[in-house]
């Protein structure tokens, strides 16, 4: 991979298409970046990052919500609440640069109607990992995913409609978005263990905004 902080910006294409559906689009966030670190703070107040227990275990990676509804997680599996269940109120509202940047990125990746309920956010600190997945709790999956990428680098994983289809690795840097949706909808995805770094607007850490019409 390279360097987050790199002056090469040819270094990588400015959109690459992953598969079909697919789309990853560097730097789009950019232009919006202190609005965007601006609402995520607000709404880490009122909704603490946490790092949730899963059927398999306790998470290495932290999260909180944003929007109507928010992915929740405990022993018993996976689902969407529109109740923080650790504050007992509602998750924050959306901020409008996040429901902005969400349906702007959305239409540059080829869904032009999508508009965003929820927005699960995570914070990844080196040596977390979030293991190759599906997204499948959401009520419409006819919508995509849009996922920003804020801080550290990370190395994408992205996969096939079943967990032994072969694996592509993608470098995702500060900035970064990518969309999938169509007949990528429900591929496996997930990022690699983080490593160690310091990024000049965000710190030690990745944070993901990852948006869905979820309810």
């Amino acid at each position: 991979m390279r360097d987050l902080f790199a002056d090469d910006e040819h270094a990588l294409p400015r959109r690459e298409n992953i598969t079909a559906g697919a789309v990853l689009m560097r730097g789009v966030a950019l232009g919006v970046e202190d609005e965007l670190l601006a609402a995520l703070a607000a709404v880490a107040q009122d909704a603490p990052f946490r790092h949730m227990t899963t059927p398999g275990g306790v998470m290495s990676v932290a999260m909180t919500n944003c929007g109507a509804g928010g992915w929740v997680s405990d022993r018993s599996g996976y689902r969407y609440d529109s109740t923080d269940p650790e504050t007992g109120k509602p998750w924050p509202d959306m901020p409008q640069v996040f429901r902005r940047l969400a349906i702007e990125a959305a239409a540059d990746g080829g869904y032009d109607t999508f508009v965003p309920d929820a927005c699960l956010i995570n914070r990844y600190l080196p040596g977390a990992r979030l293991s190759l997945h599906q997204d499948r709790n959401e009520r419409d999956m006819a919508c995509p995913i849009v996922s920003v990428s804020l801080g550290l680098p990370a190395s994408f994983q992205f996969g096939g409609p079943k967990r032994i289809d072969p694996i592509r690795k993608y470098l995702l840097r500060h900035g970064d978005v990518a969309v999938w949706g169509g007949p990528s909808r429900l591929c496996y995805h997930g990022i690699s263990t983080l490593k160690a770094g310091d990024h000049p607007k965000i710190g030690p850490m990745r944070i993901n905004l990852t948006f869905r019409r979820a309810l």
